[in-house]
């Protein structure tokens, strides 16, 4: 999709001034995600002919790598919402924390990919849908019928309007989409008006000139006026600060977790094409002495034997071979894989400590020996660190959305649910931090008296504070073991 080419139609037609540089580098973070960045990864060779044949450089694709480990850390599975109000926890996240309406709107699996995108291009939006939506002159009525929807978008699709304090307050968003066998770019707006935030969809054509406006396709509804002060959009970015040059910043919109991370990218890709380039020229070479030769009748060259291309011709008078006597030599050059190993995995980690990671996140030496828990914490500080930071930023986008659904589905869908609700998200840390080290931690507080057994059980047990209490209380044997639910 021609975004910047959109933007500029906008700022045009509509007297905006969204910056146009801030787009540019997102197109250059989402090269090296997909592993193919030209002005790196092409260059030219010039052959025996002497000609200029293009080839590509071997590349790990490590950005991908990066993004999808950022993704993994912060939100999975194990990633729990805790709403204070039972009648929602119920209707969001169903008995158990299994089903409900993140069940049906797949939403973990959607969020898991929208860290990935948001971490790759520095910004991504859960944007809020309702299908089967009935209005009145654009009044939203209550439709027990309509079906939510969430879309999962990354930064190019999305467009701030208002940002106070760092906070993106409206926003339109942009995506590309076929309408009767014509691609279209789909333009939806969200304004924070007088009596609440009003819904605008629009599309457009591309054409010669620019862009048009197209019709709007049966079942849109142009204009939806919530009478609703909550965005049905959530903003999501990695928490760091963004060192752009000023012409490229967006306020509100973050950078790739990458973003200063390019050169170690390059060495990555280096040292891995210099790898493999080692094996593509490691064959055996043959030497043949100029008697040996044959000539076909345009005087080319027929070796002995046919080795393809790994087979090397000796031309010349021979003199060296028939000093030698020998009138076929053998080289067998040297693979280096220990010192490109070497080299690949120092690329490795450097790219790892810049991304926030630790230096030790992507090994292949697993085999060498175990490790002991205080070493694993100990090489994992970094990591936690940086996800510790990168959670508050998720925990906000998640707060926005959640509670978008959650108005949504007690004034539009008439849900017994309570949209003011305390939302509480539980990250899942397990992969950072020793869990086993941790819960053994506990269990000699408990011990000492400086955790109680109930907030053991809540803790590890996943029960709330009464069930744990009672469970608690109604223990037979008051010992350690039995307090935190282990037999004796």
């Amino acid at each position: 999709m021609n975004t910047a080419g959109f933007i500029e139609y906008l700022n045009k037609q509509r007297g905006m001034r969204i910056p146009v540089g801030y787009y540019a580098r997102i197109a250059l973070w989402r090269d090296w995600w997909e592993g193919y960045h030209e002005e790196f990864h092409k260059y030219r060779v010039q052959g025996a002919d002497g000609a200029l044949r293009g080839r590509e450089m071997y590349s790990m694709r490590m950005a991908k790598r990066v993004c999808e480990s950022w993704a993994d850390l912060l939100l999975n599975e194990q990633t729990l919402l805790e709403l204070d109000d039972a009648a929602s926890q119920e209707w969001f996240c169903g008995k158990d924390n299994e089903g409900g309406i993140l069940a049906e709107l797949d939403f973990w699996d959607g969020a898991n990919r929208l860290v990935e995108l948001a971490f790759r291009s520095g910004t991504g939006a859960f944007v809020l849908r309702l299908e089967g939506l009935r209005l009145e002159g654009g009044e939203v009525l209550r439709s027990p019928a309509a079906k939510i929807r969430v879309e999962y978008l990354p930064a190019e699709c999305i467009l701030p309007i208002t940002v106070r304090h760092g906070v993106v307050q409206d926003a339109a968003f942009v995506s590309e989409v076929m309408l009767q066998g014509v691609p279209c770019v789909y333009l939806e707006t969200h304004r924070l008006e007088g009596e609440g935030y009003v819904i605008t969809n629009e599309f457009f054509r591309e054409t010669e000139d620019g862009f048009a406006p197209f019709a709007c396709p049966s079942g849109v509804i142009e204009t939806i006026h919530t009478h609703s002060n909550v965005p049905w959009f959530g903003i999501l970015r990695p928490n760091t600060v963004v060192n752009l040059p000023a012409a490229e910043q967006l306020p509100g919109m973050g950078m790739a977790v990458f973003a200063n991370a390019i050169d170690q990218l390059k060495a990555c890709d280096m040292a891995y094409n210099n790898f493999v380039r080692d094996f593509y020229l490691g064959g055996k070479k043959v030497f043949y002495s100029k008697s040996l030769i044959r000539y076909d009748k345009d005087g080319l060259p027929i070796a002995p034997d046919d080795i393809s291309q790994q087979l090397f011709v000796q031309l010349g008078d021979g003199s060296a071979l028939e000093e030698s006597r020998k009138p076929i030599e053998e080289y067998n050059p040297s693979l280096r894989v220990e010192e490109n190993k070497n080299g690949i995995q120092a690329a490795l980690d450097y790219l790892s400590f810049a991304c926030g990671l630790g230096t030790r996140h992507f090994r292949f030496d697993s085999g060498t020996g175990q490790v002991t828990a205080t070493q694993y914490a100990g090489e994992r500080q970094d990591m936690r660190q940086s996800a510790n930071k990168h959670q508050i930023s998720i925990k906000a986008g998640l707060t926005d959305i959640v509670r978008a659904i959650l108005w949504v589905g007690k004034n539009i869908l008439g849900a017994p649910v309570a949209p003011d609700c305390r939302i509480k998200v539980q990250f899942d840390d397990s992969y950072i931090s020793d869990s086993a080290s941790e819960r053994e931690t506990d269990r000699q507080d408990v011990r000492d008296s400086l955790m109680a057994d109930w907030e053991y059980r809540v803790k590890w047990y996943g029960e709330d504070e009464e069930t744990a209490r009672r469970a608690c209380a109604t223990m037979q044997s008051p010992s350690d073991d039995a307090l935190m639910g282990f037999e004796v």
